[in-house]
């Protein structure tokens, strides 16, 4: 499979790249400054901003699906960087005929909100989360409303431990507190379920 990524040089867009490469696919690293990305191997570097539709077009064409780990710097003054950016791909994506969206997220976005547990929710996410994650949540509206085929995952509270394959895949969070998740197991999750049908149009809340 063509896979482009968004947001390859993160964390956990570089475990998505690797795990994607070992498993054979042809992997595709949307980056802004290509010369600095120093990914893998294998990879088709693509010079592209989610700020600038006409370089997320070029870099959408051709591919099958599109992983979308969009991340920012920490900062409390109101964003629309995950909104303003979807509203770009998801045009790029319609126009080019690309259908299947990944998107990741994070726990407090839209109906998650005051699941994290008492630390995250009520000092962490006030604190210095509330912007990016009303961002996000006019981010996922978005990826609601549109005709691809689309899976929103939201992780846990993210570490760099090695994949277990063991973790909760919910899609109801009634009575639960979500806990941490490694962002290798995040990644393995994505690509299992790149081709899944049963995952389109569906959230899912990713944690041990």
């Amino acid at each position: 499979m063509k896979i482009l990524v968004i947001g390859a040089t993160g964390p956990t867009g570089r475990e998505l790249v690797a795990q994607g490469l070992a498993l054979g696919h042809q992997i595709a690293a949307a980056v802004r400054h290509p010369e600095s990305a120093n990914l893998p191997p294998g990879v088709t570097v693509v010079r592209a901003d989610v700020t600038s539709a006409a370089s997320l077009a070029a870099a959408v064409a051709g591919q099958d699906a599109v992983v979308s780990s969009l991340g920012s710097k920490l900062s409390r003054k109101p964003t629309t960087l995950f909104s303003d950016g979807t509203c770009n791909l998801l045009a790029a994506m319609e126009n080019a005929g690309v259908k299947r969206l990944v998107c990741i997220t994070g726990i407090g976005a839209g109906d998650s909100k005051g699941h994290g547990g008492f630390l995250y929710d009520k000092i962490i996410q006030p604190l210095l989360l509330t912007e990016i994650y009303k961002d996000k949540t006019r981010q996922e509206a978005l990826i609601r409303e549109c005709g691809l085929d689309w899976t929103i995952v939201r992780p846990g509270t993210l570490t760099n431990g090695p994949s277990t394959g063991q973790y909760k895949e919910l899609t109801d969070l009634t009575g639960i507190t979500v806990g941490k998740i490694a962002r290798a197991d995040v990644a393995g999750f994505i690509l299992k379920h790149l081709d899944d049908q049963s995952s389109i149009r569906r959230t899912f809340t990713l944690c041990y």
